[in-house]
C-alpha cells in the first residue's frame, strides 16, 4: 500500500491553483500585486495566465510558492 504524498501541491491541477488564489485574493488586481507579472496586471483571464503559467517554469514557481503560503495562512487561521 502506497502512503499519500505529504506534498500540498501533489495531484493539484495548475487551473485549480490559481482558482484557489483568485478567490483568496479577490482576484486578479490583488494577485498581481502579490505576483508582478504581466499575465496578472494586463488584460487578465484565467486561459491567458495558464498558457503563460504552462510555458514559464519561473512564473509557475512563484504562483506555487504563493499557493503553499495561503495554506499555511488557511491553516494557521482555522
Amino acid at each position: 500500500m502506497e502512503k499519500p504524498s505529504k506534498d500540498p501541491l501533489h495531484g493539484k491541477r495548475l487551473d485549480t491553483i490559481l482558482e484557489e488564489l483568485l478567490d483568496y485574493y479577490d482576484g486578479f488586481e490583488e494577485l498581481g500585486k502579490q505576483i508582478n507579472i504581466r499575465c496578472f496586471n494586463e488584460k487578465p483571464s484565467i486561459n491567458s495566465s495558464l498558457k503563460f503559467l504552462r510555458k514559464t517554469d519561473w512564473a509557475r514557481a512563484k504562483v506555487e510558492s504563493l499557493y503553499l503560503y495561503v495554506l499555511r495562512q488557511k491553516k494557521k487561521n482555522n
